[in-house]
């Protein structure tokens, strides 16, 4: 096991790219950190520092003590699992496993033990005598991540990994890579785009935009108290609906009036115009609202709606400004305005009965409304109660 750490780390390629940019990441030992963001964010390139792959352009790369920013990939003593298996399609399953054993010249018994060890851990004993050709994804996938750890590595990379597989797959395999970090004890990081992935798998979850750390956090956290607009709106499936609020007096009281919503306004809400945060959850339809107390209710009526088994997405439109996540190349402009009318999503019971046209009471519980800065998109006050800060 190994605690990792990367100390202001940038990488600028020939081309004048800025790819990674003063990145502060520690990795503690043990620890299964999940390094998240859209394509293009810089999360590989950091993978690939770490591995030696790639040479920063400042900063210094630090394992289980030792400084390895200029030590060759081999002398890391890190595995890799890319996502496209990398197998030697002419040899058996258990020779790709041996093959990495040989070449440290590991004696043919030891080599047996650990390969029969690891397969029978990773549950593919009976595809030993196999060649990938004749391995589903799932099981070409088992292979790589076995072939990685018959090496006793101090650290695991592994990079994108399922993105080749099914959904149905996936979910199974993030389940079996979970239970690998628990038995293994070893620190791993795992580098992926699918946030979903990320906060099922990750002890902590790192979230990258155009190269920049934006938040890290324990999954949870992150959902609930995004540090900024981008997070807010990254993080969620469906995403954080995003609106425009002015502060107002209403008898005496600071509320952020957000299209047909007047929502009490914390303390530390300071300007008269704030960015709010709903998250499709914490909205509720008629007659399934247990739980929103004396939540405001407000008639909309449904646009769209989606039925996911037990929920349903509920689409509705409201006078308010929308706010959007930028991902350009403008990394110091934290969101974009759209036009005066928002389009909203709620997740409700899919039990409401609802369609494109009905009329629904809405409630909202504003007491897990998240706050932003509408200057630089930053989190003032979180959504969520039990984890409410300042920012």
């Amino acid at each position: 096991m190994a605690a990792i750490s990367l100390a202001g780390i940038s990488k600028r390629f020939a081309d004048g790219t800025l790819a990674v940019a003063d990145l502060h990441l520690d990795i503690d030992d043990g620890e299964l950190l999940a390094l998240v963001g859209p394509s293009g964010c810089g999360k590989s390139t950091v993978l690939r520092i770490l591995a030696g792959l790639e040479t920063p352009t400042t900063g210094e790369v630090t394992i289980e003590g030792r400084v390895v920013t200029d030590m060759a990939p081999g002398d890391r003593d890190l595995a890799i699992v890319f996502q496209d298996y990398a197998l030697y399609p002419h040899l058996s399953a258990y020779q790709n496993l041996a093959f990495g054993l040989k070449a440290k010249r590991i004696g043919r018994k030891a080599i047996d033990h650990r390969v029969r060890a690891v397969a029978a851990l990773l549950g593919i004993e009976p595809l030993l005598h196999r060649k990938p050709r004749a391995l589903s994804g799932g099981e070409r996938q088992r292979v790589a991540m076995g072939r990685a750890i018959v090496r006793q590595p101090s650290a695991f990379l592994m990079d994108e990994p399922l993105s080749n597989l099914d959904a149905k797959l996936r979910v199974a395999l993030r389940s079996e890579i979970r239970r690998l970090h628990r038995e293994l004890g070893a620190t791993f990081l795992y580098v992926t785009h699918d946030q979903t992935e990320a906060l099922t798998i990750g002890d902590r979850v790192a979230v990258l935009r155009r190269g920049r750390l934006q938040q890290l956090d324990h999954p949870q956290r992150l959902y609930q108290a995004p540090a900024n607009v981008f997070v807010a709106g990254f993080i969620g499936t469906p995403p954080m609906n995003l609106l425009v609020a002015h502060v107002q007096l209403d008898d005496g009281d600071r509320v952020a009036r957000a299209g047909p919503w007047s929502i009490p306004v914390p303390a530390q809400v300071t300007s008269d115009k704030i960015v709010v945060g709903i998250r499709p959850e914490h909205f509720g339809a008629d007659p399934f609202t247990a739980g929103f107390g004396r939540a405001p209710t407000v008639e909309l009526t449904v646009t769209e709606v989606e039925t996911l088994g037990g929920v349903s997405l509920l689409h509705f439109d409201v006078d308010a400004q929308p706010v959007s996540v930028r991902d350009d190349e403008t990394p110091d402009v934290p969101f974009s305005l759209g036009d005066s009318g928002s389009t909203l999503i709620a997740a409700v019971d899919a039990r409401v009965d609802a369609i494109p046209g009905s009329l629904l009471a809405i409630a909202l519980d504003t007491s897990r409304v998240c706050f932003f800065d509408f200057e630089t998109g930053e989190a003032v006050v979180s959504g969520d109660p039990s984890v409410r800060r300042l920012r």
